[in-house]
């Protein structure tokens, strides 16, 4: 998957949650294979990857977009 297609479905979801400030959870494939789900916060997109605050590791940190397997906004519950 490139990042710089448009139309794609985490192009789509990157430009929204940097656009409204979303929080998204990401599960995403580092080089050596290894799966990881992280909770992240967009900072800046670039043509192939982007930086985000990771909740998991605590600091800023660059993503690869090809690396990434799912990419979802984290919806708020209301407590009634």
């Amino acid at each position: 998957m490139m990042f710089s297609r448009e139309g794609t479905g985490v192009l789509k979801t990157i430009k929204r949650s940097i656009k409204y400030n979303q929080v998204l959870d990401m599960i995403y494939m580092d080089n050596n294979g290894g799966i990881t789900k992280r909770r992240v916060k967009l900072l800046k997109k670039t043509e192939d990857s982007f930086q985000a605050y990771c909740y998991l590791r605590g600091s800023r940190r660059t993503f690869k977009a090809d690396n990434v397997l799912a990419l979802v906004p984290v919806m708020e519950r209301m407590v009634v």
